[in-house]
């Protein structure tokens, strides 16, 4: 006697019901609800309480650029640096904390944690382990969209450094259609990269940092990674001008560059700049203010 029979038959003995026949009567119970996202009342984003402590991660560097900026050029170069790991695209500000009960939320406030704390707290042990998982000391992370919370990233991280990446507004804007032509007309690429090219000059004007250009990094490399390697006190390693011969993962769409440019596994020129009167009237501002 199999020991589901064995089951069915004492339940029936008791009850007069089966199992079977349970299961094949009583309608099945709706799947359980995700948790809310219901943030913390009275949200506050603030520094560590505690620097010393509350984080992991020490001086991590964040590349600050708009998409389409070479940025995935350098951090492939930075991670060619023995001492540097430069992940994909980590989209680490994009992980939020789910308080989907009042007993929690209320735990939380009586703890003295704002939601913003928590989080913070997530991205900081999200970001220092996969530095220690590639062994080195350092970890630069340069997902373009954390230009629109570099306010938020100096906060949580009070010794982080900034390294801003400039190009060429229009390039910027020619490199995102003809990135997907199809998807991406070229009557939205000015508006669409300029919210980047906004966010990213006010970083740099709030923040400390070192300024790159992209016509100047491929134009020269050694001369621009050796201006980077002193900014982070570290020695420029000509392994550096060698980032094909190295794995630095899958160049997928959504997480970093995929073309073929950057598959090819070194320095591809630069586009010619543009002529001044090639320039749209809503990207001359900011051309000015990059000495473009």
């Amino acid at each position: 006697m199999s020991w589901r029979y064995r089951a069915n038959a004492t339940l029936e003995g008791l009850t007069g019901y089966t199992l079977t026949r349970r299961l094949r009567q009583e309608p099945s119970k709706p799947p359980p609800q995700p948790l809310t996202l219901q943030r913390l009342p009275g949200d506050q984003v603030r520094p560590p309480a505690d620097p010393e402590h509350d984080r992991l991660l020490r001086e991590p560097v964040f590349l600050l650029s708009s998409v389409r900026s070479g940025s995935t050029l350098l951090r492939v170069m930075l991670d060619s640096h023995s001492q540097v790991h430069s992940p994909i695209e980590t989209h680490f500000r994009r992980v939020t904390v789910g308080l989907g009960t009042d007993p929690v939320r209320q735990a939380m406030e009586a703890l003295g944690h704002t939601h913003s704390d928590i989080e913070h707290i997530v991205w900081d042990r999200l970001l220092h382990r996969e530095l220690a998982r590639s062994g080195k000391p350092v970890l630069a992370e340069k997902t373009p969209s954390n230009v629109f919370a570099w306010r938020r990233i100096a906060t949580c991280w009070p010794d982080a450094r900034f390294v801003f990446l400039l190009r060429h507004p229009l390039s910027i804007a020619q490199s995102w259609h003809e990135a997907d032509p199809d998807r991406r007309p070229m009557e939205q690429a000015v508006p669409r990269t300029l919210t980047y090219m906004t966010h990213l000059q006010e970083a740099r004007t709030h923040l400390d940092g070192l300024t790159l250009r992209y016509e100047d990094l491929v134009a020269d490399p050694e001369r621009e990674l050796r201006r980077l390697c002193l900014f982070l006190g570290l020695e420029f390693e000509p392994a550096m001008l060698s980032y094909g011969e190295k794995d630095h993962g899958a160049f997928v769409k959504g997480i970093g560059d995929w073309r073929d440019k950057i598959r090819a596994g070194t320095v591809v020129a630069a586009r010619p700049l543009p002529s001044p009167d090639q320039v749209p009237a809503e990207l001359r501002e900011i051309c000015h203010l990059w000495d473009y």
